[in-house]
């Protein structure tokens, strides 16, 4: 971002946010930006989703990397980009290790499970039950892991990024978490993301730098009153619907996109607040999303998504009712080789339209919803450095070969 002549470094920046002890007389604040295009993604994202498809899935590996790639040297600071070094022969192995050990569970410990639920209830539900109970830990376990493998592999200035072992350790206590939010009704949500973005913070590494996160989860309270607000509303009009005005059930169909615009605008502050309250030795950040920019982008990106996907569903559908229509019509004549061949095509015409739907959805909410909101979160985030960057030294390197192994065989959303 180019600075206005004879403007100080804070002129273009709200300076009220930065923290008093962190405004030095000459601070270097190093702006963010991203310089990824729709049309670059959208082709990438389509063009490896195809390749994915037509290798029965084994080339998806490549393609995440490979959209990591382009996403992660988008983002720059002081128009410096960030590179991301992940290898997709790690993450396959990863995964084959992955697999190995879920079928243990699945083929040993489900079946064991399974014996002990019918001898001592005559049932199967307790088994499904502790059986789903015990994956919980493991989709934590997954998440917590795969971070640690993408800063292992994710460098800016030349320095790695970092992740200190600890994936037991947070899945107990995003459980913990969890429970307490389910038992609060939700009010306790502010708790888990504070306490549990904290475990992560303060076990991440930039070169020999360690990061901190401050402040208190009560600071995150504020964030949550657009969703309360549009829930005690909600709530109040069913309410006021059963025992006085039946046009009162109406109010909640308002309340839905209010509680929809509260989830983006608890994304945006939350991660407003806990950015700014972090720090790396002396560097500090200053992050200032819009809320109502963030739930744009979700409204009208996913909306254009289904559209576009609609559309390769359109003559799929069309030639599979006229295909239908001729082969009943002659159906009486031919008999049942027809009746197979139809069969048999309409299937593959199925198989056809999931993929292309997905496909094109996958690449248009790339384009329209992912890339955005990098680019919006990177442009309004500054790195305000008062020289502590030329003092970092080098970490070294975190094998960790077993990559994001369990986070792609749980599917805990570990992509982009």
């Amino acid at each position: 971002m180019t600075e206005p002549s004879g403007s100080g470094p804070w002129d273009h920046r709200d300076t009220d946010a930065i923290p008093t002890q962190y405004r030095r007389a000459d601070p270097t604040p190093l702006d963010g930006d991203f310089v990824g295009n729709r049309g670059r993604v959208f082709a990438l994202a389509l063009r490896t989703g195809i390749f994915t498809v037509l290798t029965l899935g084994i080339y998806r590996f490549w393609m995440k990397t490979r959209l990591r790639r382009f996403y992660w040297s988008s983002v720059r600071f002081g128009g410096v980009p960030a590179e991301y070094l992940g290898d997709p022969l790690e993450k396959l192995l990863g995964f084959l290790f992955a697999v190995v050990i879920l079928a243990f569970y699945i083929g040993v410990v489900n079946l064991a499970l399974m014996f002990l639920s019918y001898s001592l209830f005559q049932d199967n539900f307790v088994a499904y039950l502790l059986s789903f109970v015990g994956v919980v830990p493991l989709w934590f376990y997954a998440r917590y892991r795969a971070r640690r493998y993408v800063l292992a592999r994710t460098r800016w200035r030349g320095i790695r990024f970092g992740l200190e072992p600890g994936a037991w350790g947070y899945a107990w206590r995003a459980i913990l978490y969890w429970f307490i939010t389910l038992i609060s009704g939700g009010l306790l949500w502010p708790l888990m993301t504070f306490r549990l973005e904290k475990y992560r913070t303060d076990r991440t590494w930039y070169g020999d730098c360690k990061l901190e996160q401050e402040g208190r989860w009560t600071m995150l309270l504020p964030a949550m009153r657009h969703m309360l607000l549009a829930l005690l509303v909600g709530g109040l009009s069913i309410g006021v619907g059963l025992y006085a005005i039946p046009a009162a059930f109406l109010l909640p169909l308002f309340c839905l996109p209010w509680f929809a615009f509260g989830l983006a605008y608890y994304r945006a502050k939350s991660f407003e607040l806990l950015t700014n309250a972090k720090r790396a030795g002396d560097i500090v950040f200053l992050s200032k999303p819009r809320p109502m920019r963030v739930f744009g982008i979700y409204l009208w990106g996913n909306l254009l998504g289904g559209l576009v996907a609609s559309f390769f569903l359109v003559p799929l559908g069309l030639a599979a009712v006229a295909m239908l229509g001729t082969l009943i019509g002659l159906e009486n004549s031919t008999g049942m080789v027809l009746e197979t061949f139809a069969s048999g095509t309409l299937t593959l015409i199925g198989i056809l339209s999931y993929f292309a739907f997905f496909l094109a959805w996958s690449a248009v909410t790339h384009a329209f919803v992912t890339l955005p909101l990098w680019a919006h979160f990177s442009e309004t985030l500054t790195v305000i450095d008062p020289g502590s960057l030329g003092h970092i030294r080098q970490r070294a390197r975190d094998d960790f070969e077993e990559a994001e192994g369990f986070a792609e065989a749980l599917d805990v959303g570990a992509a982009i």
